[in-house]
């Protein structure tokens, strides 16, 4: 279930009224915690965060002309889901990340690569999340990135 939207705001106020005080509390947890540098966006029908063209002027390569993601946010059919760019380039970030996640919830953690996966609001640990969004400021991201996934 991709969520057709003009901006932020008209994305959130799409989502199922029984997510949106967590969705939003969510969005604002990620984006009080980031380092300064990234950019909201709406991209790939999601909200996001990104390293803006004006910081790193070359982007994306599988998108050239868009900004380089980083985190994105969505309410699926099922499930609200995180992508967050650290977990699937640093190890360190993903061993972290799993090992504190059962010290802020008694769900098994829903994950796949870069995806966490939250089935109910109620499970949401925002505190951790708040943790992992601090991990990586836009220079690490565009170091990984450069070092990574550049071609």
């Amino acid at each position: 279930m991709q969520i057709q939207a003009v901006s932020i705001e008209d994305y959130i106020s799409k989502i199922p009224e029984e997510r949106q005080d967590a969705f939003k509390k969510l969005f604002d947890t990620i984006h009080s915690n980031l380092p300064d540098g990234f950019e909201e966006n709406l991209s790939y029908g999601m909200l996001g965060w990104a390293v803006p063209l004006k910081t790193y002027p070359e982007g994306y390569h599988c998108t050239p002309g868009t900004a380089l993601p980083f985190i994105n946010l969505a309410s699926q059919k099922n499930f609200i889901a995180l992508y967050h760019m650290g977990l699937y380039s640093r190890p360190e970030i993903l061993n972290w990340f799993v090992e504190e996640y059962p010290k802020h919830s008694r769900k098994k953690l829903d994950m796949g690569k870069s995806c966490v996966r939250f089935k109910k609001v109620e499970d949401i640990p925002f505190d951790l999340i708040g943790e992992l969004s601090r991990k990586m400021t836009v220079e690490d991201w565009i170091a990984i990135y450069e070092s990574k996934y550049k071609k």
